[in-house]
């Protein structure tokens, strides 16, 4: 029976382990927070002190960090950590869930397949609570073999495994295609709620009356309601959305392809980012409109 690994216990992370042990299978782990990884163990699995020892003992190991730096130094080490690339089995199969440039997964495929290893490109949507409850989607894209050793423990962690292509790349494009759909909804949330309070009509009111209208959509529902719960919990940061928006403007500057909107809305998550909200919840991009009184939530 195969073994699997997961690093980054972060708010998806964490999901995806307790998805997977759920599902009956012994989770091994690895987080730089040692503290977080011996509490997620507490229910069963395994913590590892290195990278290198999760990296031995797996067949399967899915990154769950926030880019494609992190994914660099837990694959190939950096000035203060070995990476798991050098100790992984050959055969084996390493799965990457952050958000990356497409190209950039397509040459991490080719230089892992020259050490020996199996690559599936497989970045992840949903949040945090679709992550706990295995209801999340996988966009992925990989060699059939590396299918083989890994299907199980995907379908485990997501109710939706969208098989893109069989090599690297496609996966990664299409989450860039939802990033930029989920940035300019997030954008234009705030903006509608943001004149709704210029013009002082009563903010829950107003979220009322929107997410049971035509003008709705997921992300309105979802991140207005922390705006009026006046809760900036980074959930998904303004940060974030600087660099998935960056990345939806480089891959289509590549081929000089227009997007007017994902332009505006990426202008806009760097100013709250600039305006020091960079680590709240993206909703906190709301702050950079003038003259409105946000809710302060509960007293």
């Amino acid at each position: 029976m195969s073994t699997v690994g997961l690093i980054g216990l972060g708010t998806m992370g964490s999901g995806m382990g307790a998805s997977l042990r759920r599902a009956g299978h012994s989770v091994q782990v690895f987080d730089v927070r040692r503290e977080v990884a011996e509490a997620f163990c507490q229910a069963g699995g395994k913590a590892h002190n290195t990278l290198v020892s999760l990296g031995a003992a797996c067949d399967v190991v899915v990154s769950v960090v926030v880019n494609a730096a992190q994914t660099e130094a837990v694959l190939f080490g950096d000035d203060s950590t070995p990476g798991c690339a050098a100790s992984m089995k050959p055969g084996s199969v390493f799965v990457m869930c952050s958000t990356v440039a497409p190209n950039w997964s397509v040459a991490l495929e080719a230089r892992l397949e020259a050490m020996g290893l199996r690559y599936i490109d497989a970045p992840i949507s949903g949040g945090a609570a679709k992550a706990a409850s295995g209801q999340m989607t996988m966009m992925t894209a990989g060699k059939p073999e590396a299918y083989a050793l890994a299907e199980p423990f995907l379908n485990a962690m997501a109710a939706k495994v969208y098989k893109l292509g069989d090599s690297a790349g496609a996966g990664s494009k299409v989450k860039i295609i939802n990033q930029l759909l989920a940035g300019v909804h997030i954008a234009a949330a705030a903006e509608a709620m943001a004149l709704g309070l210029r013009e002082g009509v009563d903010p829950a009111a107003l979220y009322e009356v929107i997410t049971h209208s035509a003008g709705n959509s997921w992300m309105f529902e979802n991140r207005m309601a922390h705006v009026l719960a006046a809760d900036y919990t980074p959930l998904s940061a303004v940060d974030i959305f600087v660099k998935d928006l960056g990345l939806v403007l480089d891959m289509a500057r590549a081929s000089k392809f227009p997007l007017p909107l994902s332009s505006t809305a990426h202008q806009m998550f760097m100013q709250a980012s600039t305006a020091g909200f960079a680590k709240e919840d993206d909703s906190a991009v709301i702050k950079i409109f003038p003259g409105i009184e946000l809710p302060k939530g509960q007293a």
